[in-house]
Parts: C-alpha cells; sequence; structure tokens
C-alpha cells in the first residue's frame, strides 16, 4: 500500500492564513493535524491530533487542510480511502 501525500507540487494546496488577531498576540506553534482522505483525493474530515497551544492557529490550520486536494493511498491500482497527519505551522517570521 501506497500512503496518501499532500505534497506533490502540482496539488497546489494553499498555506493556512495566519489569523490577524493571533499575528498580533504574536501567537506561533505547530498543529499536527489528523485528515481522512478519500480515494477520490478529497478529505472527509480533519481533526486536530496535536494543538499548537492555541484555538485560532489550530482552527486556521482546520479550515484550510478541508479544502486541500491530496494524492490518495493506493492498494495496487485502487485507490483506497486512509488517515494522513499533516503539520501546519505557524511563525511570524514566514
Amino acid at each position: 500500500m501506497t500512503p496518501p501525500s499532500f505534497d506533490a507540487a502540482y496539488l497546489h494546496n494553499p498555506a493556512p492564513t495566519y489569523p490577524r488577531s493571533s499575528r498580533r498576540r504574536g501567537d506561533e506553534g505547530k498543529v499536527i493535524l489528523k485528515v481522512h482522505v478519500l480515494g477520490d483525493g478529497s478529505t472527509d474530515a480533519v481533526e486536530v491530533a496535536e494543538s499548537s497551544g492555541h484555538s485560532r492557529l489550530d482552527e486556521a490550520a482546520r479550515e484550510a487542510v478541508r479544502n486541500w486536494r491530496f494524492t490518495p493511498a493506493q492498494r495496487g491500482e485502487a485507490r483506497v480511502d486512509s488517515w494522513l497527519r499533516v503539520p501546519i505551522v505557524f511563525r511570524l517570521d514566514d
């Protein structure tokens, strides 16, 4: 089985929007999302597996990834549903 992927260049998944209030407060962090990827590459569910410690950042990451496209997992030639962990990092210097 090949795992799903979110980092293929042709997928053009946009980075999450950094919430203005989080920028003003100096909030930074890393969110790990657990994403259910369907066989067609769309998302079925996005859950916070590990919080950044800032709910606004967690929600911004969830909202962005909910609209991403993925290269689905495959078992042989068949595309299959699977779970994937996606790290999202919010840094003020980015």
